[in-house]
């Protein structure tokens, strides 16, 4: 007796060449055939000569029970290779956009510091200005809480924005929110910082030196001591949120390069959460533990957070500055560092200003929105200031 394919069977390779039609490259394809489908290859038609043979009723129904398993297999595989297809060739840093396109009426949703914090009010400011000026519209949503950005990132992505861009308050609270942004198709760009680096191929970044920033900070605060003639000294530390990736480096950093220096000890470091008022009031306590005749120098990891431990000190009765009063450094720069500086209050600051960030965030932003070819992940670079070249930062420190 001669058989042909049953219906159950021509049903079965229907759905094999469907759903291979779609595969357009070898991994799709080797996807397919790992379940059991003969994909149909580009230029291929995907028949095969048909079977011809004799066999006994046995052997008939073998075939057909088993054609009937294999369309049930079949269509629980189309559901997870659809899930598969729909996945090959997709970007890790969310959408991207079409190459020659214009920025013009897309709107970015800003989730960053609020604007009480001076650092961030003059980014968000300058931001808005340079987008506003390609037509983009920017929707802030602006916080100093890591617990209530996790839920504004939540509500950004739910709006659906052509680009979220975000200043990482909590790097690991922060993961699902980038993950369920990938997910949701919604370009993650974060500035200042780097995402936590398990999500660091889901998001572009627009970065400062942050490690360059600590270490910066570190040689200005060993150069100035050494021209003081200090053999030895103690240090005390205002640093920022730790809970930020960029905090942790630029400490890690600091601590490394300090060790080039075992005479210099660092005696103990504060988390401020980079706020002013808490930095004074911890600068005050540093000095009531260790005394204000043993503490020889101070690092306040930007100038807001160094200008309070300098009043802390002078309503303590310390002597600031010169040959042999605290030394003090920081760690990025603004108009009160700058002024200290050229009283000689303060030794150093570094770049790394709230305006610079600002533009080049913006720029980066409306290129991608434009399509244009940006790199994933781009670093600026970072300068030291000390007396001697304070004049050279004073106009690009100077505005916030």
């Amino acid at each position: 007796m001669r058989f042909g394919t049953s219906p159950s069977e021509r049903a079965g390779v229907r759905l094999s060449t469907e759903l291979s039609r779609v595969c357009a490259d070898v991994h799709c394809c080797g996807v397919l055939q790992a379940i059991g489908l003969r994909p149909t290859w580009p230029g291929s038609h995907g028949s095969g000569t048909e079977q011809e043979d004799q066999m006994d009723f046995a052997h008939t129904r073998r075939r057909r029970i088993g054609a009937r398993r294999r369309m049930a297999a079949l269509a629980v595989a189309a559901v997870a290779t659809s899930t598969t297809l729909a996945a090959c060739g997709s970007s890790d840093s969310g959408g991207e956009a079409a190459k020659g396109g214009s920025a013009k009426g897309k709107t970015v949703m800003l989730l960053a510091g609020a604007n009480s914090n001076t650092w961030a009010g003059y980014f968000n400011k300058i931001f808005t200005q340079e987008m506003k000026a390609e037509g983009v519209t920017v929707k802030p949503m602006l916080t100093l809480s890591p617990t209530e950005q996790v839920q504004q990132f939540r509500e950004a992505i739910a709006q659906k924005p052509d680009a979220i861009v975000i200043t990482l308050l909590d790097n690991k609270a922060t993961i699902l929110g980038i993950k369920q942004a990938k997910q949701a198709g919604v370009p993650v760009i974060t500035f200042d910082g780097p995402p936590d680096p398990s999500v660091r191929d889901q998001v572009r970044s627009v970065e400062s030196d942050n490690p360059a920033l600590g270490r910066l900070a570190a040689e200005n605060l060993i150069e100035g001591l050494r021209a003081q003639g200090k053999k030895k000294a103690n240090i005390i530390a205002i640093g920022g949120l730790k809970a930020m990736l960029l905090t942790q480096q630029r400490q890690e950093a600091f601590d490394e390069e300090m060790k080039k220096a075992p005479e210099y000890r660092v005696l103990e470091t504060t988390d401020s959460q980079w706020n002013p008022t808490l930095a004074l009031q911890q600068a005050q306590q540093l000095i009531a533990k260790h005394g204000k005749g043993n503490i020889d120098a101070a690092y306040g990891m930007s100038d807001y957070l160094a200008i309070p431990i300098i009043q802390a000190a002078k309503q303590a009765g310390m002597k600031v500055g010169g040959k042999d009063g605290l030394l003090v450094v920081s760690g990025n720069c603004f108009k009160a560092g700058i002024d200290a500086i050229k009283k000689g209050e303060m030794y150093g600051t570094n770049t790394e200003d709230p305006g610079t960030l600002a533009k080049e965030t913006a720029d980066y932003t409306t290129k991608f929105l434009t399509g244009d070819d940006v790199e994933q992940h781009v670093t600026i670079k970072e300068e030291r200031i000390n007396p001697d070249n304070v004049d050279q930062f004073a106009e690009q420190c100077s505005h916030a």
